[in-house]
């Protein structure tokens, strides 16, 4: 059997969802090639989505017009805006999803995007012809034939699960591991490594002295991670926290021998900033308790899942650690805690669009390339689909910059440094944080996304009006004076010193205690602008506060943007042998001709390519 499409998907984790979606919503004749079709979008680690920089990754697919948002809008049993207590540049929004109903809402999302159909089927052999990948052969014998093939298969290639000194081929658990694909697609070239992760207990919450935890309740606020979606609709729940101990330490440490990531079973690297409880002992010998958050897998079930509690000991160590805690003194346990270890793909062997550099038309998104969690996965997934759908028709790559999106900083870390670690998103990879806000990735995003052909019209429009809005607020903030007598009772009701001589609106604005709701009580015009908002009024007044309170940060680091842009247009692909060039040191030479970045902005960025190598490329480049 054989089948023609324009763009084939391979695993349908969170990369290959948005990479399906998104190149079908380009026109891209698209197929999603999933061994279960009834399991898209698993959350195979925490039921969670979000966090610290990786919340403005979500923002940012939705931005874009993907779809990541809109699923866990409508699955939230909890969210919270993390880092409200630090300036906006660091607002990272977090919802807890009801696992089971998040699958479902992005099965009846890819059941509903045209140009998009779905084989349950597993990929087994890459299909290539003079230097070009063309589709896959599946193990039941069937070609599916393509302009681009995008490979997003998470953990599964070669995947082998640890528990103890029991092993155990797998993608994750109940789940087979896929073996050849990998060679496959190896014995052309593209370089192969490993890594390894892994997963904690999961706990009967009918088991669980909720009384000897401390409940950590979710907000009710206005926030959202869609621009666009519905308000969260499901049943809010609580999450819990509570600590190890001496007890729980000394139960695992009795028995590190017996740790696959100790006795040498284990060999790969994981995941720094998601370690192992064991690894925390390792790592930390002097801390007498680690802390541990209890956090509901749904709506509608018991299964709850222990956060930081991450192991491979053996099943009947982990119990008896767990047992050692005093609210899980009963816990019963669905399964163990597990480590896998899979393959991934360099991905300097990428460009910055996501295709591989060895084979034409072949793309890789998600953790293949190297990183760890369903955000990073699906921002790479969009990326990934657009350009998928771009190269079927010949168009110029769908590039995002660094002072562009957090999936920017995370694409140009890939491809320029490559990775030895999972790699995970933080603010601080961002030297550009004041721009890449959460509040206002539409505003940097959207209308590129329209342009490109993925956005829709409804998007677009809906995005212009926001934008109209702010710039009606920001208008008459910076342009309607007032006088002491009108708002001195309301700054010293904010704790704020008065005024002795009038001045404008966006002045006041621009201390820590005024918000404009504060002044609106004592501006009656202001008050009329910010009623007569469009929908999502609390947002929208939210992200011209911000505007006016940090214009002064933004200006200065649009300049330093700038700058770096121009080393950004300065292409230098193919100008080089590098090999030959002896006036950059020998690290420089040998990490240039490995990546052979496309413009001297990447040059400066890969480790061991000094300042001094990029001044001596500027002036064989006559600059």
């Amino acid at each position: 059997m054989d089948f023609f499409y324009d763009v084939i998907v391979i695993g349908g984790g969170h990369a290959g969802c948005e990479a399906a979606c998104a190149a079908a919503n380009m026109g891209a004749r698209t197929c999603l090639i999933t061994m279960d079709m009834n399991k898209v979008g698993q959350m195979s680690c925490n039921p969670a989505v979000g966090g610290i920089a990786k919340g403005q990754i979500v923002r940012e697919i939705d931005a874009l017009g993907g779809q990541m948002a809109e699923v866990t809008d409508a699955t939230a049993i909890q969210f919270r805006m993390l880092n409200v207590g630090k300036g906006p540049a660091v607002w990272s929004p977090r919802a807890q999803c009801d696992r089971g109903k998040f699958i479902w809402q992005w099965r009846s999302i890819l059941d509903r995007t045209p140009n998009l159909d779905i084989w349950q089927d597993q990929a087994d052999e890459l299909l290539v012809e003079q230097g070009q990948a063309v589709g896959v052969r599946t193990i039941w014998g069937v070609n599916f034939h393509a302009k681009s093939t995008i490979i997003t298969a998470g953990t599964f290639l070669n995947g082998l699960m640890h528990v103890g000194r029991h092993q155990y081929p797998g993608g994750r658990s109940a789940e087979p591991a896929v073996y050849h694909f990998t060679e496959s697609i190896t014995k052309w070239g593209v370089r192969s490594y490993r890594m390894k992760t892994g997963t904690p207990v999961r706990i009967d919450k009918r088991s669980v002295h909720f009384e000897d935890m401390t409940l950590q309740p979710g907000e009710s606020g206005f926030h959202q991670f869609s621009y666009m979606g519905t308000k969260r609709t499901l049943k809010q729940l609580p999450c819990w926290t509570c600590y190890t101990n001496s007890e729980v330490h000394e139960t695992l440490r009795a028995r590190l021998d017996d740790s696959p990531l100790f006795n040498g079973q284990i060999q790969s690297t994981g995941p720094r900033y998601c370690p192992s409880i064991e690894t925390k002992l390792v790592t930390f010998p002097d801390k007498d308790q680690h802390p541990l958050f209890l956090e509901p897998e749904g709506e509608d079930t018991n299964e709850m899942y222990l956060n930081g509690f991450s192991s491979s000991m053996p099943m009947d160590v982990q119990l008896d650690a767990i047992h050692k805690i005093p609210a899980l003194r009963d816990a019963k346990v669905y399964r163990p805690g597990y480590a896998i270890e899979y393959d991934y793909f360099d991905p300097t062997q990428l460009k910055h669009s996501l295709e591989s550099k060895v084979l034409a038309g072949l793309f890789f998104a998600g953790q293949v390339n190297g990183t760890t969690g369903y955000e990073e996965a699906g921002g790479q997934g969009i990326v990934a689909g657009i350009n998928a759908a771009i190269y079927c028709s010949g168009g110029s790559p769908f590039i995002m910059h660094r002072d562009e999106s957090y999936i920017g900083v995370l694409i140009d870390d890939l491809t320029t440094k490559g990775v030895d670690e999972p790699y995970r998103m933080f603010t601080s990879r961002a030297e550009y944080r004041i721009l890449l806000r959460q509040d206002n990735a539409d505003s940097r995003l959207t209308e590129r996304s329209y342009q490109t052909g993925l956005a829709t019209r409804e998007r677009y429009g809906w995005w212009k009006e926001k934008e109209d809005a702010i710039g009606r607020i920001i208008d008459f903030c910076d342009n309607t004076p007032v006088k002491p007598a009108e708002i001195n009772s309301a700054l010293e009701s904010a704790d704020t010193s008065p005024i002795r001589t009038g001045c404008k609106i966006s002045d006041l604005i621009g201390r820590p205690q005024i918000t404009l709701n504060t002044l609106s009580e004592a501006i009656p015009a202001l008050k009329q602008i910010l009623e007569t908002l469009p929908n999502r009024q609390e947002e929208i007044t939210e992200a011209a506060e911000i505007r006016i309170k940090y214009k002064g940060y933004v200006e200065r680091e649009k300049l330093v943007a700038d700058k770096m842009r121009r080393l950004e247009n300065i292409r230098i692909k193919g100008h080089f042998n590098y090999s030959e060039l002896r006036e950059i040191s020998t690290e420089g030479r040998q990490k240039l001709e490995r990546i052979d970045p496309e413009t001297l902005a990447q040059a400066s960025r890969i480790p061991g390519v000094s300042p001094s190598d990029i001044n001596v490329l500027l002036v064989l480049l006559n600059r």
